[in-house]
Parts: structure tokens; sequence; C-alpha cells
């Protein structure tokens, strides 16, 4: 399994239009948000600068870009090409490969995550003490968990023609109701009361809590559990199902 985690990291690192999406985009997002943001103004309700609070934001959709567009679509094509049935004729079980799938994605989320601190450091003058900085990039890479399981899922769900679209309408659904382009504190009280059951809007709270030196809530980490279950349940399912198709 380590082999095909480090075959998975390698091939995602050489293609150059993968890493502009996952490492590049996201940060020019929040510097395009961000750039001109009042280092001092704060978003309503969260007691967060605009740079601070899209920093968590942009750094949590950049792990969803490496996660969900990149490890869907590729593995709909390796079960088109037959790839995945030659990796069945090897001692590497089921369950290996969909673990090894998951933690592949998620090592590749690390970068974007980094550079949209860096950039918001240097170029906005975000400022957290040591432990926030270093428990914040944990739990935003320790998140990326759960939408890289959503990514296999999605990837044995659909054919290689129909899978980028699904995952694009999920992609941008969960990016936009779960406030990552903008703060859910914007939307309509029955579309807050939504954006409150979404992962997205979770792993972003989840971030958002460390910077304002405060415990996660309860429900956030419950539903990122609840949908990290859900969606490696079904991943492990649908290969089985793909499994006895072949």
């Amino acid at each position: 399994m380590n082999s095909l985690i480090k075959l998975e990291v390698v091939r995602a690192l050489r293609n150059r239009k993968f890493l502009f999406f996952t490492v590049i985009y996201p940060s020019a997002l929040f510097l395009l948000i961000a750039g001109n943001a009042d280092s001092h103004t704060e978003v309503d309700g969260t007691g967060l600068t605009l740079p601070t609070y899209m920093m968590v934001s942009m750094a949590s959709f950049g792990v969803l870009t490496a996660t969900l567009m990149g490890n869907s679509e590729r593995i709909a094509k390796e079960r088109e090409s037959g790839w995945v049935r030659q990796l069945r004729l090897t001692p590497l079980p089921g369950r290996g490969y969909v673990l090894a799938k998951t933690a592949g994605a998620a090592v590749v989320s690390l970068p974007s995550i980094v550079i949209v601190f860096a950039v918001a450091a240097v170029v906005k003058d975000v400022r957290l003490d040591a432990w926030q900085w270093l428990a914040l990039s944990g739990a935003v890479w320790a998140g990326s968990l759960v939408f890289a399981a959503l990514g296999v899922a999605l990837g044995y769900l659909a054919t290689g023609d129909a899978v980028r679209p699904i995952t694009m309408i999920i992609y941008f659904g969960m990016s936009m109701l779960g406030g990552l382009w903008m703060p859910t504190t914007t939307f309509p009280q029955w579309l807050q009361d939504i954006a409150r059951w979404l992962p997205t809007h979770a792993y972003a709270a989840l971030g958002r809590a460390i910077e304002q030196s405060q415990a996660p809530h309860a429900q956030d980490i419950a539903v990122l559990v609840a949908s990290f279950v859900l969606f490696a349940g079904g991943a492990a399912w649908l290969y089985r199902k793909d499994t006895l198709k072949a």
C-alpha cells in the first residue's frame, strides 16, 4: 500500500495542471478576495479580520480541489482503462487500494495549505501564535481525509464521462454553500441553517475556532466524523460492488 501511495503522490506532483489548480489557484483567490481588505475590520459575527477568515476558507478550498477534482476523475479513468482490475491481481487488498487513494489525496493537499498560509502571513500580515499555526495546519490537513474519501466514492460512483460534471456540481455547491467563498453570515437565515450541516462549513469552522483560540463546536466535529464514515463507507461499498462486476 505504501508503494501505491508514493505512486499517487509522484503522479500528482508531475501534473502541472493539477498543481496549478491545487497550489496556485487557492492562493490567487485569497489575494483577489482579501488583497484590498482592511486588516483591522472584522467579519460580522466572527471576531476575525477578512484576511484571517479567508485564509482558512481558501486553504480548505485548496484541499477540496486536490481531493475531489483530482481523485474522482483519476479513479474513474483507471477503472475504465483496466488499471484497477490489474491491481486486483496483486496482493494489495481492496481496502488497501481505497486507503491508498484516500491517503495519497490527503498528502498532495498539503502544499495548498502551506502556500495559502504563507501568502496570508507575508502579504496580508496575518499573525497567529506558534501553537495556532501548528494546530491549524494539523486540523486542516487531517480534515482533508473527509473529502479524499468523498473523491474515492465519486470515482467509483460514476463513469469516466459522467464523473467530471457530477464532481463539479458537488465541488462548487459545497464550496459556495459551505461558506468557503464568502462568509455564511451574509446568507439568509434559512440558508445559514442548511450550511451548518455541510462538511465544508464544519471543516472551515474547525480552523476558525483555532484562530479564535476557542474549542471547536461539538456539532462541527460530529458533522466531520459522520461525513468521513459515510464517504469512506460508501467508497468501500462501491469498490466491492465494482469488484463483483469485474
